[in-house]
């Protein structure tokens, strides 16, 4: 859907089913203003002087009916969004209506401003130079599911961007580097789409799985200027012969721009810089020794690849990645030269800040760093908060610190520094005002020893919790590659709920494979998922028991996704632990999920084959016997395919194994709308029976 008011467009609602992205490029915004929004209107603050004025009202919103906006660097437009609707994870259609601040009308008025556009319209790339122009078409090979301009396909969006957007405007506007997917040989998966019409329809999309032809992607840069000018930046040669995928791209000034391109495998990672030469992007010079650098002998995570931040140089530039003791840190490239600098979470090159875990995994700090050394700002701001993070001005002269987690759950916050503490945003009081008469849990961190490794748990107690007294446990797992359940983050969830109203203990644990603790710990599942990760779960529950406040006839677990694979693996391994356990949208069988994330870990199954046969849920399904298992899926599901519930109900079925399932008509993988309070009501009266 879209709805765009410019002069010789129509401003009405176009309703089409294709992904629309649109994108603005403005001039830079001061350094000392921020906006807010609280009560439905947005706020314009200046920092150093402490004034505000209304920016957006709420009646302007409730005018264009919309449900969030987007504004130009100049603060003189703003693109409301409306008529939201989720099409896969990250993407989705909308409605945009174009606004002038200044005449206070949706067409535009007036000439006088910047003004580049760029959007996605069906499938191809469109420019609009100035507010009185007419969109320019720029590429004219789009075609639904074949082939996609300047929005990623569904593997590249959920897997690699964690993005619904395929294009980067160049710092000043000039250029728009956008990717081509072409999805010709990739497999399709197919389901039912239910809704209220006499016949279902089926919805189809390009899903390539391991081994399985993958998109062939093409990076180009085209002159906003002159469209017609379109030149393709071409992969290195060392992966041309290969299959590889488009990985960033970041630019660095107007005719300079940095692409990370890795191997199908996803072990070799090459940053190749290109710079203009007025005809073509013409790579730059990158020796051998230099590319080796960024191999690595594992895999490399693809959504959270070594990002690029380039230093004032426009030459050298900040890199993650890990070093010989197999930690991240971050690395400062110049020519071919490359120095470490820290660890971190997160950076801001300007001011040297960094995010760091400050000796807690699940735990994180903002830090100043400098040749002198590092300076905590956050370790001693709020008394055991955490878990903190910075949002940076653009010249890092401010930045909004948010504490997310507070050990004794009293207070989440967001204020604005420079050093010192200048504006409160919010202290959450109605919050705590809310909660104050309610039983809240209390919260346990600890270590066990697993395996040779000291790994890290976290348990929702309920109030009033005795160590003398047995309590029901359930394990809450993920339990994925680089994931981590156990850390400092305040959250109020199912967990809350069962730990102050059903007095059941709620524990997390992250074990081998888990992130933030070394690329040693996170690699011992390399081309064996299904194995360490649910082993300790197992191990760990049983440390949980020995704890001495555990009823061992009480103990169940649960997870959703990943979580879902590990639970049912879990009760599928005969370990005896658990009674029963509930798994929601789970993996049943790799060779059924994505080629990215899948091959990331696995490989391809010819160079793993026994890896993947041996860690499938209905290979276990002859152990079900002894436990009451919970299944749950949605039918639309597009992410983990309603495909995986149902092989895991037809292993259960054949080996009469008598199990409870519910699924959600129309559903996708997330089990949005109604049927989020559904299965969370529905799990809850399954988990009293089990406990009973």
């Amino acid at each position: 859907m879209f709805n765009i008011c410019l002069q010789g467009l129509t401003c009405s609602p176009l309703q089409v089913k294709y992904s629309v992205t649109l994108s603005f490029f403005f001039s830079s915004t001061p350094d000392n203003e921020y906006l807010h929004k609280s009560g439905g209107s947005v706020f314009l603050y200046n920092v150093p002087t402490g004034k505000s004025s209304e920016f957006l009202s709420k009646a302007t919103f409730d005018e264009k009916n919309a449900y969030d906006y987007q504004l130009s660097a100049d603060h003189k437009f703003v693109a409301f969004m409306s008529n939201y609707s989720k099409l896969w994870r990250h993407s989705f259609t909308a409605s945009y209506s174009l606004y002038d601040l200044t005449s206070k009308c949706v067409s535009f008025c007036s000439l006088k401003y910047l003004f580049v556009q760029a959007y996605v319209w069906r499938n191809n790339v469109y420019i609009i130079s100035s507010p009185g122009s007419k969109p320019v078409q720029v590429t004219f090979t789009g075609e639904e599911n074949l082939l996609l301009n300047g929005i990623p396909d569904w593997v590249y969006e959920e897997e690699m961007f964690s993005s619904g957007q395929g294009f980067w405007w160049s710092p000043e506007g000039k250029y728009v580097a956008f990717a081509e997917f072409n999805d010709t040989k990739v497999h399709t998966i197919e389901y039912s789409w239910f809704g209220d019409n006499q016949y279902p329809s089926t919805v189809i999309i390009p899903y390539p799985k391991p081994g399985t032809p993958n998109p062939i992607v093409k990076l180009f840069v085209v002159d906003a200027d002159n469209v017609e000018n379109i030149n393709e930046v071409v992969v290195p040669a060392t992966f041309s012969s290969v299959e590889h995928y488009l990985a960033s791209v970041t630019w660095a000034t107007e005719n300079r721009v940095a692409v990370q391109w890795l191997k199908r495998e996803q072990n070799h990672l090459i940053l190749q810089i290109y710079n203009f030469t007025g005809t073509n992007w013409a790579p730059d010079e990158v020796k051998p020794e230099v590319m080796d650098k960024y191999c690595c002998f594992h895999y490399i995570r693809a959504n959270t690849l070594p990002f690029k931040i380039f230093a004032a140089d426009k030459n050298s530039y900040y890199l993650l990645m890990s070093d010989t003791t197999k930690y991240k840190h971050i690395h400062h490239v110049v020519g071919v030269g490359i120095s470490v600098v820290f660890m971190p979470a997160s950076f801001s090159p300007k001011s040297k800040i960094i995010s760091l875990y400050g000796g807690r995994p699940g735990g994180r700090n903002v830090y100043k760093w400098s040749s002198q050394g590092t300076v905590c700002l956050t370790c001693t701001l709020r008394k055991n908060c955490h878990y903190n993070s910075a949002y940076f001005s653009h010249d890092a002269s401010y930045y909004r610190m948010s504490c997310s987690g507070q050990f004794y759950f009293s207070d989440l916050s967001s204020r604005i520094f420079t050093f010192v503490e200048i504006n409160v945003l919010e202290d959450n009081g109605e919050f705590k005002g809310n909660t104050a008469d309610i039983q809240m849990p209390t919260m346990r961190r600890g270590t066990v020893k697993v395996a040779g490794y000291t790994l890290w748990y976290q348990m929702f107690l309920p109030p009033g919790f005795k160590e003398s007294k047995k309590y029901p446990l359930l394990i809450d797992v993920y339990a994925g590659p680089c994931s981590q359940t156990a850390d400092y983050a305040y959250t109020v969830n199912w967990a809350t709920y069962l730990a102050s109203t059903e007095n059941i203990i709620v524990a997390s644990f992250d074990g081998r494979g888990s992130g933030y603790q070394g690329d040693t710990l996170m690699h011992e599942i390399y081309k064996r998922l299904g194995t360490y990760e649910v082993e300790d779960q197992i191990t760990a529950t049983r440390e949980f028991i020995k704890m001495g406040f555990i009823d061992k006839d009480r103990v169940a677990i649960w997870g959703w996704s990943y979580g879902g694979y590990v639970t049912s693996m879990v009760l599928g391994s005969g370990s005896g632990v658990f009674k029963c356990g509930m798994a929601v949208a789970p993996v049943s069988k790799w060779e059924f999920y994505d080629s990215i994330y899948t091959e990331r870990y696995m490989l391809e199954p010819s160079k793993n084959l026994l890896a993947y046969t041996n860690s499938t849920v209905m290979e276990r399904a002859k152990n079900f016997h002894s436990v009451q298992y919970l299944l749950i899926h949605g039918t639309a599901d597009d992410n983990v395919h309603f495909q995986q519930a149902a092989e895991i109900s037809e292993a259960l079925v054949e080996e009469q194994v008598d199990f409870e399932a519910m699924w959600y008509t129309d559903k996708d993988h997330g089990l949005p709308g109604a049927a989020n309070r559904h299965v969370y009501t529905h799990m809850s009266h399954f988990l009293q029976r089990c406990f009973a």
